[in-house]
């Protein structure tokens, strides 16, 4: 097993210094879940939620979140994205699936940006939808793919298609 890079010697968190490591262009896709009654998915689709339109707020909510990941995950760099893409897809009567995208020419990895991206989006339908449905389930949440810096390419098994 690697050595823990968010401690130090002592076991004082810090944050690891990217500082030597090459500018790449990195990517990360997430997917999650948000599974509903098939009355509330309904709303949602006919546009009938009295809070507005569900998916667009959510997708702003996504992206906002991701921008901030760094104030909300302790230890995160804070990156100047150059992408955020989120997008929804009814999968059947009762789920929404949720995916990001996020690129962006830097040090780091933008994983947590792209969890981060999907998660706040699903809450955001789950905010928007309770007053309707409070037996909604959110998640499993997933790394999709990830590519760029020195641990090159990630697929997740699934999506190897």
């Amino acid at each position: 097993m690697s050595a823990l890079t968010h401690f130090d010697d002592s076991g004082a968190s810090r944050m690891v210094d990217v500082g030597s490591k090459p500018v790449t262009r990195r990517l990360a896709r997430a997917g999650g879940r948000v599974t509903m009654s098939p009355e509330t998915l309904q709303s949602i689709v006919d546009r009938r939620i009295a809070k507005g339109d569900v998916f667009e707020v959510a997708r702003l909510a996504g992206i906002l979140a991701a921008k901030k990941t760094a104030e909300l995950i302790p230890l995160c760099h804070p990156l100047g994205l150059d992408s955020v893409v989120l997008s929804f897809e009814v999968l059947d009567s009762r789920t929404v699936g949720i995916e990001s995208t996020v690129t962006v020419e830097a040090r780091t990895g933008v994983e947590m940006e792209a969890l981060t991206a999907v998660t706040v989006a699903a809450l955001t339908i789950y905010d928007m939808c309770k007053s309707l449905d409070r037996s909604m389930s959110l998640g499993p949440f997933d790394l999709l793919e990830k590519s760029g810096g020195k641990s090159g390419q990630y697929v997740r098994p699934s999506e190897n298609k």
